[in-house]
């Protein structure tokens, strides 16, 4: 048993090994209470007048308490990251560490600006860790770049996967968690699909283009179709017809 998930997560490319590793040691260091929280929280007064610009990054490292709801996120992230690292951006882990980057940069992004806005501002300060959203918006992604692979839920009923994001939003509802997280996810999934996806097909231009800098921190190998031995891929030569 201890083998076979060592060589699970050995199999797992860079990015998603990275971040589940560090959501891992990360939660379960405030559940042991080697780390706080408190030091953990996205804060932007303190980010901003204090210089703990570590927080910028550490709030979407936490995954509050260990239970159910801990393991159904682990689950998501390693089931939809490793999806996305392996097969939509599969030789270009510089392009999906730079998705990540834009997706955590969206997330940051509108709660600062939704917490200077009257009669929202109390609902957004409530949202201190991002690491759910983060991970609800590879979800998005993966099911708008497969959107029609046939899923499950709980056995209950079948859907395809352009409509996960919002089974697993009603569900969130249901089970009384709160919306705002997989909202904000959403937001961000979209965002990216569409400056990515949409808009480069619409004007020949592509926004979200990987920087140089980015590219150059990691080393892709090119990825090669192997030819599958004694297939053909054109009508024989008349002298091959001819040899016995």
């Amino acid at each position: 048993m201890a083998q076979a998930v060592e060589e699970w997560y050995k199999q797992m490319p860079v990015i998603t090994r990275s971040y589940l590793t560090a959501a891992v040691v990360t939660t379960i260091g405030c559940s042991l209470e080697i780390i706080s929280p408190y030091h953990l929280y996205l804060n932007p007064r303190l980010v901003v007048k204090q210089y703990q610009f570590w927080r910028l990054v550490t709030n979407f490292l936490y995954f509050r308490k260990m239970d159910l709801d801990f393991l159904f996120h682990m689950f998501f992230l390693a089931r939809y990251c490793k999806l996305l690292e392996e097969n939509s951006f599969r030789g270009r882990t510089a392009d999906f560490f730079y998705m990540l980057l834009f997706g955590a940069s969206v997330l940051t992004g509108i709660v600062l600006l939704g917490g200077m806005i009257p009669y929202l501002s109390e609902s957004f300060a409530k949202i201190i860790f991002l690491s759910n959203s983060l991970t609800f918006m590879m979800v998005y992604v993966w099911s708008k770049q497969n959107p029609f692979i046939h899923m499950s839920f709980l056995g209950l009923f079948t859907f395809t996967a352009a409509y996960l994001p919002w089974v697993l939003l009603g569900f969130s509802v249901l089970v009384g968690a709160s919306a705002w997280v997989d909202l904000l996810g959403m937001i961000a999934g979209h965002a990216y699909y569409f400056l990515e996806d949409v808009y480069p097909r619409m004007t020949g231009r592509r926004p979200l283009k990987t920087p140089s800098l980015i590219k150059a921190l990691f080393a892709d190998d090119p990825v090669v179709v192997a030819r599958p031995a004694n297939v053909r891929f054109a009508a024989p030569q008349p002298e091959e017809l001819h040899q016995d």
